[in-house]
């Protein structure tokens, strides 16, 4: 048998009614009769009872017969099996895993730190118990393989002035990054009877190395862009105040002045700090 088989047992409750009448009769028998033939009696409901089993909600047994798979009990409920029965305990319920902070390398080969958190569950009982030494530590190895491999995939972040203009990048492609997580760890984990429920990018930095190298990137191309919005600006209100002076013909300005006024604005404009005006009391000509 190659994939899973779901089994409903005997009633728990019929068969401890059985074995109470076994147990308890018997010895009554040999107190009221003085027979020690009963014990025998005794003994089978003792060998009986172990396989009365328990199966809490979002829990599961596989039940083998001398290595050879039975099936799985699924439903809640008090059940009895055969006593010889291996039973191995599988919970259905889903789990968190947070995975270790992992230093990657990512698309770009800067030095990054990166973790997920992955909500998952058995969905295949037969896969996870057999196919797998071990599922749960199945589950911390692949999706650390599945991390790294994500990495090198993306960039950290878009550097558009250096020609690496990628439209999904690690940072700021949230969705993206997490539906490709979850498409390679459902891949790597069917094969334990894992069904991914949800993965995303749980932590994400530079490494150490290389964070205040970046930082200052950040600040520098942060900087520019406000500048150039700035100077966009400026130039704006530069040319509608030329336009307005011309329109009203409030004052007639030669190139040479026009220039100095463009100069002065641009200045004032486009400082860091608040200007401090000479004011001119005399001509345009002194």
């Amino acid at each position: 048998m190659k994939e899973e088989k779901i089994i409903v047992p005997a009633n728990g409750y019929l068969m401890l009614f059985v074995f109470l009448i076994l147990f308890f009769g018997s010895i009554a028998t040999i107190i009221i009769f003085e027979n020690p033939l009963p014990i025998i009696t005794i003994v089978i409901a003792i060998v009986l009872a172990i396989g009365f089993i328990m199966v809490n909600p979002n829990n599961s047994r596989v039940l083998l017969l001398f290595g050879k798979y039975v099936g799985t009990v699924k439903d809640n409920g008090f059940y009895w099996v055969n006593p010889f029965y291996t039973k191995k305990k599988i919970s259905l319920r889903a789990s968190n895993f947070d995975s270790e902070r992992l230093k990657v390398n990512d698309k770009l080969g800067n030095p990054i730190m990166i973790s997920t958190i992955l909500v998952w569950k058995v969905q295949d009982t037969y896969k996870a118990a057999f196919d797998v030494d071990n599922y749960e530590h199945f589950v911390r190895v692949q999706t650390d393989a599945a991390v790294r491999k994500l990495a090198s995939m993306y960039p950290y972040d878009n550097f558009a002035d250096e020609g690496h203009d990628e439209d999904i990048t690690l940072r700021s492609s949230v969705n993206e990054v997490s539906e490709a997580l979850e498409k390679e760890l459902d891949e790597r984990l069917t094969i334990a009877g894992i069904h991914v429920l949800e993965a995303r990018i749980g932590y994400l930095a530079y490494a150490q190395e290389i964070a205040s190298a970046m930082l200052k990137r950040q600040q520098a191309t942060a900087i520019v862009a406000a500048r150039h919005k700035i100077v966009e600006g400026a130039v704006s209100m530069v040319e509608m105040a030329l336009n307005e002076l011309n329109k009203k013909e409030i004052l007639i300005l030669d190139e040479e002045r026009k220039a100095a006024m463009v100069s002065n604005l641009l200045v004032i404009l486009c400082g860091d700090k608040e200007a401090s005006p000479v004011v001119n009391a005399g001509t345009l000509n002194q």
